[in-house]
C-alpha cells in the first residue's frame, strides 16, 4: 500500500468492501485531507469510513468526532425541518408565505407560496443592490430587506438557486409558524433525541473539533452569467463575511452553515429513505416524504448552469443522477463537495463530508465514486 494513503477507520458490511476501496482511492489519487462516508440501509448503519486530517497543516487526525460544515448540504435539513411542520398540520405547501409572514408580500410577492419559495421560484437568488457582507449575521435586517424585495423573475416561471437566501426564506417561515428559530428546533426536536451530531448554529464548545477547509482550486463554473446568478454568487456581498469564523459557526442560517458527520446526516437522511422511521420513531409520515421530494419545478435553472428538478426544499436525483440511478432519489449537496441523499425505493441512504473543497458545484467526482461502488455492490 503506498504510504500516502492514510489509515482508514471504521466499518465496513461484507459485500461492500468496494466502497472502502473507492473510498481509499479517493487519498491515492491526491483527492482529499480528510473526509468521512456513511451509508444506512433500512435504518441501520451499513458503511462508515473517515481517514485523513482535519487541518491543512496535516497534524490533527480526521477522527470520528470531527465536525465538517457541510454548506448547502444543510437544505435538506431546513427542507426536512419544513416538512415537519405541514405533517404536524400547521403550514400548507400551497398556502401563500405571506400568510404566515404578513410583511413578504410587499413588491408582488402576495401569492408566492410556501413550495415555490423552498423551491427556489420565488426570484429572489440574492441583493442586487449593494448590502455589506456582515448584514447576513443580522437575521431580521436580511428578512426585512427579502420581504421589501422585488422579485428578479415573474415567480413561479423558472426556479433559480437561491444559495444563501433560501436559509432566511425556509428559517423565517419556521419562526413565524413554530416560534423557535429552525436550528434550535432541530437541536431539540432532532438532534438532541436522537444523538444526531448536527447543528445549524454551532456553540462555541464544539468549534475546537472542526475541520479546516482547503479551499477550492479554482471558481465553479456558472455558464453564462444573468443577474440572478451575479446576485446568488457574484457580487461582493453575495455571501456572509467581515466577522470571522468564530462568528459564522456560531450563526444560524439555515441555508449554508451547517456543521455536521457523516452518519449523523446519513441516519437522518436514512429515515427518510425508510418511511420516516428513526430509531422506532416516526419523524415524518410516508405521505410527507413523498410531497417534499415531489417534483415542484423542472428545466434549466436560471442560477445554476443545470437542467434541475426541485422538490419542497430538496434536489431530485434527475436529470443529473449525482447520487446513483434512483428515479425517486432526492437529497442536497453542498459547495466543496459534501451530499446528503434518501433513495426511499431501495431504503438506502448516505452522506459524504470532507475538508479539502473541489470546485464542483453538484456531484463531486469523489462522491459519485463512493455512491456508485456502494449501488454496484448492493
Amino acid at each position: 500500500m503506498p504510504s500516502d494513503i492514510p489509515e482508514i477507520h471504521g466499518q465496513c458490511a461484507a459485500g461492500l468492501e468496494p466502497v472502502r476501496a473507492a473510498f481509499e482511492d479517493n487519498f491515492a489519487q491526491g483527492q482529499e485531507l480528510g473526509a468521512r462516508f456513511s451509508l444506512v440501509k433500512d435504518g441501520a448503519l451499513i458503511v462508515d469510513l473517515w481517514a485523513g486530517h482535519a487541518d491543512r497543516g496535516r497534524a490533527a487526525p480526521f477522527d470520528a468526532r470531527t465536525l465538517t460544515p457541510i454548506f448547502s448540504t444543510t437544505k435538506a435539513i431546513a427542507a426536512l425541518m419544513v416538512a415537519r411542520l405541514v405533517d404536524q398540520g400547521r403550514l400548507a405547501y400551497d398556502q401563500p408565505v405571506a400568510e404566515v409572514w404578513p410583511d413578504f408580500a410587499a413588491a408582488g410577492k402576495g401569492a408566492i407560496t410556501v413550495e415555490q419559495a423552498l423551491s427556489h421560484q420565488a426570484g429572489l437568488s440574492g441583493f442586487v443592490e449593494a448590502v455589506e457582507p456582515a448584514l447576513w449575521f443580522d437575521w431580521d435586517a436580511v428578512c426585512a430587506r427579502l420581504a421589501a424585495m422585488a422579485p428578479l423573475w415573474p415567480p413561479g416561471t423558472a426556479s433559480g438557486y437561491h444559495p444563501v437566501t433560501y436559509g432566511y426564506l425556509a428559517g423565517e417561515i419556521f419562526r413565524r409558524v413554530d416560534g423557535r428559530t429552525l436550528g434550535t428546533a432541530l437541536r431539540e426536536d432532532l438532534a438532541q433525541p436522537f444523538d444526531l451530531d448536527l447543528w445549524i448554529g454551532l456553540p462555541d464548545a464544539e468549534h475546537g473539533r472542526c475541520a479546516d477547509l482547503q479551499r477550492p482550486p479554482a471558481f465553479p463554473d456558472f455558464g453564462e452569467i444573468n443577474l440572478p446568478t451575479k446576485a446568488a454568487f457574484l457580487e461582493p456581498w453575495s455571501s456572509p463575511g467581515g466577522r470571522g469564523q468564530a462568528e459564522w459557526r456560531r450563526a444560524e442560517i439555515p441555508s449554508a452553515n451547517g456543521h455536521a458527520t457523516a452518519p449523523a446526516l446519513a441516519r437522518l437522511m436514512g429515515a427518510l429513505a425508510a418511511g420516516g422511521w428513526l430509531d422506532g420513531e416516526m419523524i415524518l409520515s410516508p405521505a410527507l416524504i413523498a410531497e417534499m421530494a415531489r417534483e415542484r419545478i423542472a428545466g434549466q435553472d436560471l442560477v445554476l448552469p443545470f437542467e434541475m428538478s426541485w422538490g419542497a426544499g430538496v434536489m431530485r436525483n434527475g436529470p443529473l443522477k449525482p447520487w446513483g440511478p434512483g428515479e425517486e432519489t432526492f437529497g442536497h449537496s453542498g459547495w466543496g463537495g459534501s451530499c446528503a441523499f434518501a433513495d426511499p425505493e431501495t431504503g438506502l441512504a448516505g452522506a459524504y463530508v470532507m475538508n479539502k473543497q473541489s470546485a464542483h458545484l453538484l456531484g463531486d467526482p469523489r462522491a459519485r465514486r463512493l455512491i456508485a461502488a456502494a449501488y454496484a455492490a448492493l
